[in-house]
């Protein structure tokens, strides 16, 4: 029988303010570069594309706290704050004198956690006059998220989903349709981007750089139109800091403070969003917790990538960005995780590995869909296949310290649940799926910078 203990915080307590750890970090990232000018960018280079705050907040490496918008603020109280959860089961499950807490971000009617930035992202583009905004999407969590917020803000919005997760999972494009939100999977033939990706490869399935190029495309040719990005950039992980700010004030409440903060990696959002709160206090106070992004073996930046200059699209339509990245016309493999399924890694979180701030561990299809079912079994939630590398890490952890007979503290991000996701698990319970390794000549054929 379960016995978990949840931990809510009172509205009253809901944070009102967003932490930008660039402001505190003891290296600032390295400047995005114009790819034509070979200049740093600024905010009115950004503003072409994105929303205006949105490209101010890009860039702003000055102010640690950014208050949230009131409008912003009141969409945030229908559903925050998420449970923070300690998932005695899974500790009894695993034999751990470890205690592991879980922030669960899939109680919001999005069902992940990416409705947090799609609010304000929407909000900025509604208050600067855009009637339309496009975007990308892999699993379909966030072109769920974004859908769903341009419906709030009376906004059209077009999303180009990556073609093989489309095929893999039908029902993200009919909730995104459902909120009036049309679709096209990428590549496609709507876009020159698109056009120029099918002619050199037909059988592309789609990745996320290709589906970001389709959109940045979109919104540079359409009147009235803003790009909305769902990870990667630092303004979409300062949006998701509210999760690790909320995490922080749960902690307190269950008296005990994180020895290990894990969470799965795609392009760093959700991991930022639950580890920079905690991580300004490394930087700042002493403070020796462990930071661990989970990221699929089949997709390894952070473990296998370069630090280079490299576009975060496969077109080459973005500015140059500094990170780590198996290179933009890196084709991963078909992996049920679709919203990790990026090739590079964002600049705040390249600059933290960098500096030693942070590492990242690279987990298997089947070892993730393993820990999937356990935590399933034991917490009675079906975890998002993205969301299970975290659990698969936090298991690691776990192991670790039941041999050392260590007494750890371990905080994990579910970032969304797996109700979406069942052909993935039917898959897995039938023996059907497999592991996908990264040979060194597969990183090495591929494009990274100019």
């Amino acid at each position: 029988m379960n016995r978990q203990k949840k931990f809510i915080l009172q509205e009253s307590e809901i944070p009102t303010q967003w932490y930008n750890i660039m402001a505190e970090m003891p290296n600032k990232p390295l400047p995005p570069i114009h790819p034509a000018t070979r200049q740093p960018l600024t905010w009115q280079d950004l503003a072409h594309i994105f929303p205006e705050e949105c490209a101010k907040q890009e860039l702003n490496q000055t102010d640690a706290w950014i208050p949230i918008p009131e409008e912003v603020l009141d969409k945030y109280r229908y559903y925050r704050s998420t449970p923070l959860v300690r998932a005695y089961a899974l500790e009894e499950a695993l034999g751990t004198p470890a205690h592991i807490y879980f922030k669960n971000e899939s109680t919001n009617p999005l069902g992940s956690h990416k409705v947090n930035s799609a609010l304000p992202q929407c909000y900025y583009a509604k208050q600067e006059g855009t009637t339309n905004v496009t975007t990308e999407t892999g699993a379909g969590q966030w072109g769920a998220a974004l859908s769903y917020a341009a419906s709030v803000y009376g906004l059209d919005a077009a999303v180009y989903q990556v073609k093989i997760s489309m095929q893999q999972k039908p029902y993200r494009s009919s909730i995104m349709r459902t909120f009036g939100a049309t679709i096209e999977g990428s590549p496609s033939m709507s876009t020159r981007a698109g056009k120029d990706i099918i002619t050199r490869d037909p059988m592309h399935s789609g990745s996320l750089g290709t589906a970001i190029s389709e959109a940045i495309e979109l919104a540079t040719t359409t009147p009235n139109c803003k790009y909305t990005l769902g990870s990667v950039l630092n303004h979409v992980a300062l949006h998701q800091t509210i999760i690790g700010l909320e995490a922080e004030k749960q902690m307190a409440l269950a008296g005990e403070y994180p020895d290990v903060v894990i969470a799965c990696f795609g392009g760093g959002s959700n991991f930022g969003g639950l580890a920079f709160p905690f991580m300004r206090h490394n930087i700042k106070d002493g403070r020796k917790t462990e930071f661990i992004a989970a990221e699929p073996e089949s997709c390894p930046k952070l473990t296998r990538g370069r630090f280079e200059y490299d576009f975060g699209d496969e077109a080459g339509y973005t500015p140059l960005l500094p990170m780590f990245t198996l290179g933009h016309d890196f084709k991963p493999a078909n992996i049920h995780a679709g919203g990790l399924r990026y090739h590079g890694a964002g600049v705040i979180v390249s600059q933290l590995l960098k500096d030693g701030l942070m590492h990242g561990v690279d987990i298997p299809q089947l070892e993730t869909f393993e820990a999937g079912i356990l935590f399933a079994r034991t917490e009675g939630i079906i975890p998002a296949p993205e969301s299970s590398h975290a659990i698969a890490a936090a298991i690691r952890e776990a192991k670790k310290c039941k041999e050392t007979g260590q007494e750890r503290v371990i905080l994990f991000n579910l970032s969304g649940h797996g109700l979406i996701d069942m052909t993935a698990y039917d898959q897995f319970i039938n023996g059907d799926l497999h592991n996908y390794q990264v040979t060194d000549e597969d990183i090495a054929r591929n494009h990274i910078g100019v």
